[in-house]
């Protein structure tokens, strides 16, 4: 090799080196989002002080209930639509670490022997010749990331990686969610259960006394009928709901990842007060969802894409690389006659694809696009989602205080009515109908309650839960009285 040679390579050497700096595309800057200045914090709640900002991340805690805390941590150890997330992070850490291995050369070690025969009319000397030939080389190649197509694509993989971690932190939280609205509806079918149990048996008490007197001739036998309808359709209810239970039970099972025939939840009535649950501003949401961090990063990634299209039009550089020792002879190959070497830098320039590189650039940018779209569009959904649950939070705690005015009111109604009857001042209509007041009364008040436990639910998952919660959170918060 003579010394123009030796020069022109480490030229193109330290040419690839200085290069490899370089990278086109545009670099990624979150995408702006509308965000409101405040929510439409309903009255009865305050700026919280700074040392009860934070949701916990066992944010189940809040409702003080020690099954559901179980319950909640089985979850994250045994949901299988947790696990396949799990291994969809894995993968995709995988492939951060696929393409960074793209930054650095490749050396492979090569030993083998070829036993050969040569042609009877070869030219040289070798004519019918058999014989054999070893090699022992080692071989690398590199390709030197000139235009940040490497570096492009690791970043666009880690947040993508980052993506599929918020996925899961939604999905679990998505998950935990769910058992604590089936947990809280399991618990109001208990209530329900009770209550209706002790209204067959005041209404098996209003039988008794209904035929006692059909039977002294003070009373007509549709009074009985009417009684024994009322005991029934009672009865049928009572019936329907250990269904419902029985359902709301195989579903948290499924969540917890057991057999629905070897799960039972004990049976209690839904007891216990609203947490308070702590607001975040609409500012640090964006940073506390899980679902908005994804769709973020989802954009981080494509907008990564796009350099990885635009590195396609320029020169491709390759430094292929072989040292080693060949002989015919094995006992002696690893020895300096028998040495051998190759340098080979090749330089690729596409010059015409029919617009298939400006095509991919266009759909690197449109799928760019699509993720800006996509994370605008859940940050609007996540702020419509703490307003809607701030509502219902709002509205169910005062709804639930006229309804218990309502069920107090039948129940003296109630009281009064049957005195009545007893008197013979009305009839056993009259006490059938403050009879069904009564319970539908009862019953509404129950669903406004279990539904007020869900709404909470609703709105510590659409203030992000625990997820990230040392990060973000702010003294500058607002929390329920």
């Amino acid at each position: 090799m003579n010394r123009t040679d030796a020069t022109l390579r480490r030229g193109v050497l330290v040419a690839a080196l200085l290069l490899s700096g370089c990278a086109v595309g545009p670099d990624y800057q979150r995408p702006p989002a509308a965000t409101p200045a405040s929510f439409q914090v309903p009255p009865g709640w305050k700026i919280a002080e700074a040392h009860d900002a934070d949701i916990p991340a066992d944010w189940w805690q809040l409702f003080h209930d020690p099954l559901l805390g179980d319950l909640e941590q089985r979850v994250a150890g045994s949901n299988q639509t947790l696990a396949q997330k799990e291994a969809a992070l894995r993968q995709a850490r995988a492939l951060v670490q696929t393409a960074q291995a793209g930054l650095f050369p490749t050396l492979n070690l090569n030993a083998g022997s070829t036993r050969n025969r040569a042609s009877a009319g070869a030219i040289g000397l070798a004519q019918g010749m058999i014989y054999d030939n070893y090699l022992l080389s080692t071989q690398a190649s590199w390709e030197p990331d000139l235009w940040g197509s490497v570096r492009r694509t690791i970043e666009s993989n880690t947040a993508a990686m980052q993506a599929s971690a918020g996925q899961m932190a939604a999905t679990r939280l998505s998950l935990q969610s769910q058992l604590a609205a089936d947990y809280f509806q399991l618990r109001a079918d208990d209530s329900q259960k009770r209550l209706l149990t002790d209204t067959v048996a005041a209404y098996r008490q209003s039988l008794t006394l209904t035929q006692s007197r059909f039977e002294q001739g003070v009373a007509a036998k549709t009074d009985v009928l009417q009684a024994e309808a009322q005991l029934r359709s009672t009865e049928a209810q009572l019936l329907d709901v250990g269904v419902q239970r029985a359902q709301l039970e195989h579903a948290i099972a499924v969540l917890v990842g057991t057999p629905p025939s070897d799960f039972h939840i004990p049976e209690s009535a839904l007891d216990g007060k609203m947490p308070a649950i702590p607001l975040t501003v609409p500012s640090v949401l964006l940073e506390r969802r899980p679902d908005i961090a994804a769709a973020e990063r989802s954009a981080a990634s494509a907008s990564a894409q796009i350099g990885v299209a635009k590195a396609a039009f320029f020169p491709a550089l390759t430094l292929n690389g072989s040292y080693g020792f060949q002989n015919r002879a094995y006992s002696n190959l690893v020895t300096q006659p028998n040495n051998m070497w190759a340098f080979s830098p090749q330089i690729l320039q596409p010059l015409f694809d029919a617009g298939l590189r400006a095509a991919a650039v266009d759909q690197a940018v449109a799928s760019y696009d699509q993720s800006v779209a996509n994370y605008r569009e859940v940050v609007l959904e996540a702020f419509q989602n703490v307003e809607d649950n701030l509502a219902a939070a709002s509205i169910l705690s005062h709804e639930i205080e006229v309804q218990r005015s309502a069920v107090e009111s039948a129940r003296q109604t109630l009281v009064l009515t049957e005195s009545q009857y007893r008197e013979g001042v009305v009839g056993y209509l009259n006490v059938l109908s403050a009879q069904t007041t009564l319970l539908t009364s009862e019953l509404t008040e129950l669903s406004l309650r279990s539904r007020e436990y869900v709404a909470s639910v609703q709105l510590i998952v659409a203030l992000g839960g625990g997820w990230d919660h040392a990060e973000g959170m702010q003294p500058d918060t607002m929390v329920a009285k």
